[in-house]
């Protein structure tokens, strides 16, 4: 054998990337039902992100999370550090109806009222406002740099980086007041976390919807690798039916595709054109489609056009698809225990936070002992302990608390037994309880402090405490 030849077991190494080489997408713009859905959510997600921000409430903004005070204002609710378990109910509730939504129509969240796609589109529209449509994009990137190609480009990024700082700015005007942040941005005296975040949150946005877009669906987003967990059978997806559309062809209209031995897709790729993520609807289910069903409504224009009965690319199940199933069977699959099981879970901790949160009394008591002086003998005789009671208001309306003590043989208050405490504050103040020296036994005695308010019996609160008596 000659030193050229090679063994015939020797393999031929080939270097492969795990990462796809970018493909700018221009997305076609659709019109149609689902689009219509899509325009509506967007608006409407957009329209209480932005506006809420300026709703008033008893003369203060109606929606705010005070880092600084360490206030959550809800409009009428007031939430304090010690109301977390709030904010866990909120995850669980969000989560599970993450979880019912994908079981009955997979990534509708994501296609619908993800901020990633809703802002996405936002950017998409500008877009298509200043560049022009799929086709007219495409001429002006392949294009040479000119003077009108500078003008839309500047233009179009000017406007991107507007909505993206304002949306900062909103963001920010949820944790600081925005009256704050207007009076700040007259003379640009943001504050050092402020500034941070709303050029943090506004570029991250410039650089999310405007330039990586599609990349965020397919690399970044958690979502997109475990949501087949989340499928069934019977799990409404958007779905091209093969059997109805293969082979694909041309074909002149009017021309019986069976005669041609053709399925009813034309294979103008539409489908592929108005795909924000670029994938195509006819190779199946992938983790990339965001279920914005825009495929669905294009299909069904060219379906239109052709003669074609509409639903060649449609909202229909795995089990739809095998089993052959009418649409009617296809919904009444949807209420099966899997459904039932999450939806029942769902109510029960809605109503049991709403619950919660109709029957929460607006006062938080604090008994906090000095630990100076254990216990100490009065000019009477008597036994005194000294304690500071922390009283929270967390209502909106300041109140009046009566004082009293409970737990032992001739127990009270030397001193003042009311405090008033404003809407929203804390106040503190030191109490004297008394007691003779054998009403009780030597060392700790259990007793109680009953805080109500003077004008609603219903604010009550009883805290335990100790009372030392000396041995």
């Amino acid at each position: 054998m000659s030193k050229a030849a090679k063994p015939a077991t020797e393999q031929t190494e080939a270097t492969v990337s795990l990462y796809e080489k970018r493909r700018t997408i221009y997305a076609r713009a659709t019109q149609g039902l689902f689009a219509n859905w899509r325009i509506a959510l967007v608006v409407l997600t957009q329209a209480i992100f932005y506006g809420g921000l300026w709703l008033d409430w008893n003369g203060r903004q109606a929606l705010l999370l005070h880092l600084v005070e360490r206030k959550f204002y809800i409009f009428g609710l007031i939430l304090w550090p010690q109301d977390v378990f709030y904010l866990a109910v909120l995850l669980i509730i969000s989560a599970y109806g993450l979880f019912l939504v994908t079981a009955v129509g997979g990534r509708l969240f994501c296609g619908y009222a993800c901020p990633q796609t809703v802002y996405t589109e936002v950017f998409m529209w500008i877009e298509n406002w200043v560049e022009g449509e799929r086709n007219a994009r495409i001429k002006l990137d392949n294009g040479p740099m000119t003077v009108r190609k500078a003008r839309i480009k500047l233009t179009k990024h000017f406007l991107w980086l507007l909505v993206a700082l304002w949306t900062g700015f909103t963001l920010v005007g949820y944790f600081t007041p925005v009256t704050e942040l207007i009076e700040e941005a007259k003379t640009f005296a943001f504050g050092p976390w402020e500034t941070f975040w709303i050029f943090f949150y506004g570029g991250f946005t410039y650089m999310m919807a405007g330039f990586m877009r599609e990349q965020v669906c397919k690399y970044m987003c958690p979502y997109a690798r475990f949501q087949s967990v989340m499928f069934d059978p019977d799990t409404l997806l958007v779905t091209y039916d093969p059997e109805r559309g293969e082979p694909r062809g041309t074909r002149r209209k009017g021309t019986d595709p069976k005669a041609q031995g053709l399925g009813e897709c034309v294979d103008c790729g539409i489908c592929v054109q108005v795909c924000p993520t670029g994938i195509d609807i006819r190779n199946g289910l992938q983790y990339e489609c965001i279920g914005c069903a825009a495929c669905i409504d294009a299909c069904d224009q060219v379906m239109d056009k052709v003669g074609y009965p509409r639903g060649l690319v449609r909202y229909s199940t795995e089990n739809a698809g095998s089993l052959h199933l009418s649409r009617r069977d296809i919904f009444a699959r949807v209420v099966r225990p899997r459904i039932l099981l999450y939806t029942a879970i769902l109510f029960l901790i809605v109503g049991a936070a709403g619950w919660s949160l109709g029957h929460r009394i607006p006062l938080k008591v604090d008994v906090i002992r000095d630990r100076a002086t254990l216990a100490r003998e009065a000019d009477d005789g008597s036994i005194e302990n000294i304690y500071m009671l922390r009283l929270m208001n967390t209502d909106e309306k300041p109140h009046l608390y009566q004082i009293s003590v409970a737990g032992l043989d001739s127990i009270g208050i030397a001193g003042p037994r009311e405090i008033e405490v404003a809407s929203a504050s804390v106040k503190e103040m030191p109490m004297v309880v008394r007691v003779q020296p054998e009403a009780g036994k030597p060392g700790s005695n259990p007793m109680r402090f009953t805080i109500v308010a003077a004008e609603d019996g219903s604010i009550r609160v009883e805290e335990k405490a100790a009372f030392i008596l000396p041995q």
